[in-house]
């Protein structure tokens, strides 16, 4: 396929553009930094014109996609004022998937956000391994818009039966080098807790992208996307029993499994997380 990756330049999306392109697919990234090459394309996704001009071609880069992967965004709650959060990622959003639209692209596969489903968890989630059943509670205007950006999903999708966008709610992405640092999390159980002691390495998160591309259906569908255990060497039993004791446990946890819930990514995209950091060489803990 000929695909757009907004925000390619940044964390997740260097490994959303590096595998896909290992993959066999034409990758072009659209993103406002980046070092100078034929793989990117400057744009500011706050200017509709901007991104239908770059989405229905660009001198001798494309002529038109096949699919989008919106991952261009202010990353995280906190980075800059509220107002300007919800401005840029709200608008940004809403331009890509109208110049979709506009463009005749029928596969949009782009990043929701764990903190959909509660986090910081200051309020007990219902029940844990929490998943993709109960309804979307944001609790930071960051969340907040990308539960709207669900919604606007939703909507578009009816208006047209033939379009498909994939809301993949992404937990803390993270690098091998961020590994080093998680031996000392054990030493505070309350370090992680704010979401559930979840993580997704970024080279998954890529797998899970290119899973959502192959296999998402016309309509809106929402995918919790983590690694398959925590960030924690405790058991995981242990640590729901330690900090949330009046939260059901609605299964048997696995030693190390997580409690992000991607039972749903596994049954319906094929994603099956492949990189764990008690694996990684970076991690001095493991053999």
């Amino acid at each position: 396929m000929k695909i757009a990756v907004t925000g390619g330049s940044g964390k997740l999306g260097r490994h959303v553009v590096r595998h896909l392109t290992e993959e066999g697919h034409q990758v072009l990234n659209l993103d406002r930094t980046g070092e100078r090459n034929p793989g990117l394309v400057v744009v500011d996704l706050r200017d509709y014109g901007q991104v239908v001009d770059a989405l229905l071609g660009v001198d001798r880069r494309h002529t038109g996609f096949d699919a989008i992967v919106h991952l261009g965004a202010i990353p995280a709650p906190g980075l800059l004022p509220d107002a300007a959060t919800f401005e840029n990622n709200m608008l940004s959003t809403y331009n890509v998937f109208q110049a979709a639209r506009r463009a005749g692209i029928k596969k949009v596969v782009y990043a929701s956000s764990e903190t959909v489903l509660g986090t910081p968890f200051e309020v007990d989630p219902p029940y844990i391994p929490v998943d993709e059943e109960y309804p979307p509670r944001p609790e930071t205007t960051y969340s907040l818009v990308k539960r709207l950006e669900e919604q606007m999903a939703i909507e578009m999708t009816r208006w047209d039966p033939e379009l498909s966008i994939v809301g993949l709610r992404f937990s803390n992405v993270m690098d091998p080098e961020d590994y080093d640092a998680f031996p000392s999390f054990d030493d505070d159980a309350m370090l992680r807790k704010w979401n559930l002691w979840a993580y997704i390495d970024g080279r998954d998160g890529a797998q899970a992208v290119l899973r959502a591309l192959e296999n998402g259906k016309p309509g809106f569908e929402a995918f919790i996307i983590a690694n398959a255990d925590t960030v924690m060497n405790r058991s995981s039993a242990s640590l729901a029993a330690e900090v949330y004791p009046n939260v059901k446990v609605v299964k048997d946890l696995g030693e190390h499994e997580t409690m992000l819930s991607i039972d749903k990514a596994r049954r319906l995209l094929g994603f099956e997380p492949q990189h764990t950091w008690r694996t990684s060489h970076s991690n001095p803990t493991t053999n």
